[in-house]
């Protein structure tokens, strides 16, 4: 199968490719495209031969249900079985933006879109490209991350070609996107909101809106087996890099000399060490090669850049992976979510 790569400015929409691209996803066929959080895998959502697609695609689970994709708050309504008034609130504070709401769903959406479950996961995304391939499609767009499954999530078209180059018959570049971590999934269907994935919008911006919000207890990995994810997504191995990653835990000082212990261990033995550091530390390593995830005081470049440096990992051929951890105040917890995922929460307190 030969992927078109489409090549279209954000600021300055060539609106001839994006009908192209819209003509693929009409007649049943895959395009990737960029929104403000990663770049997604999409297919019509009502269309289950479309969803098979993807799934084959990405290798992905199929009881791993795909997020739709819309680009009027009424779709939601047309989906839906039923909407609790937060639903409302929530989308007026927060779409277009990256946040998905999980509420119960009609029969307009087919099984294979939502992983065989009852309900839908809808998410109105704020970049320009994908609300205007989703409007001149005529589709509501079913769309995980374009990645192959497993695999760091794309914030690059780069990304996307490397993984499913010659298995899509469309690909978006858009640039690179802008925030880098998938949306926030709010689950609906209870009477209490509660985060089943954090992102860039927290629990407290949430509860805001709608007063008391939880969060599942599996949102951060916790080593009690017995306590399952709400999420499907959320019990496979995700974004991980072909490395060995451990993440390094304690006082910076701490952290870093650890680290540099290990690297140079490893590095006598013959192994690549991969180092992820931030512009305080960065310099403080000799052994390894050390990439700068960005500055700690800026949560935004941290999570912009998390998912490109396990790449860059990769393409450096890095054997074993040090990471200093991240626990930012704002969306420490979504950066940490997808860190401690991929590594298989392999987590060194010192």
């Amino acid at each position: 199968m030969e992927t078109k790569r489409f090549q279209i400015d954000p600021k300055h929409m060539d609106m001839e490719q994006i009908r192209q691209a819209a003509q693929i996803l009409r007649e049943g066929g895959l395009v990737a495209f960029p929104t403000e959080t990663v770049y997604g895998l999409g297919g019509d959502a009502e269309d289950p031969d479309a969803s098979r697609a993807i799934y084959a695609a990405k290798g992905r689970p199929s009881d791993n249900p795909l997020i739709v994709h819309i680009c009027d708050y009424h779709q939601l309504e047309e989906i839906a079985s039923e909407l609790p008034e937060t639903a409302k609130k929530l989308s007026d504070a927060f779409w277009p933006g990256p946040m998905t709401l999980i509420v119960k769903k009609n029969q307009r959406i087919p099984l294979e879109t939502t992983g065989g479950l009852e309900t839908v996961a809808v998410r109105f995304p704020s970049h320009p490209v994908a609300t205007a391939l989703i409007r001149e499609s005529g589709c509501m767009i079913a769309a995980p991350s374009a990645n192959t499954s497993g695999r760091p999530s794309p914030t690059n078209a780069d990304h996307v070609w490397t993984d499913l180059n010659g298995k899509i018959q469309g690909l978006i570049d858009g640039g690179e996107v802008e925030i880098g971590l998938e949306s926030t999934i709010v689950d609906l269907t209870e009477e209490v909101p509660m985060i089943l994935r954090p992102g860039y919008i927290n629990k407290e911006m949430l509860e805001k809106v709608v007063g008391e919000v939880r969060v599942d207890p599996a949102v951060l990995g916790t080593e009690n087996v017995h306590i399952k994810p709400k999420a499907p997504g959320m019990r496979y191995k995700h974004y991980a890099p072909k490395g060995n990653l451990k993440i390094v835990t304690g006082q910076e000082e701490t952290v870093v000399k650890e680290i540099e212990k290990m690297a140079t261990e490893d590095e006598a033995a013959g192994k690549k060490v991969g180092i992820i550091a931030t512009a305080e530390t960065e310099d403080r390593y000799s052994h390894g090669t050390v990439l700068c995830i960005g500055d700690r005081r800026n949560e935004d470049e941290i999570a912009h850049n998390l998912f490109a440096v396990l790449r860059e990992m990769d393409e450096l051929g890095m054997e074993n992976i040090y990471s200093e951890d991240f626990s930012t105040p704002r969306i420490g917890q979504a950066i940490m979510n997808r860190l401690l995922k991929a590594a298989a929460h392999q987590v060194i307190e010192v």
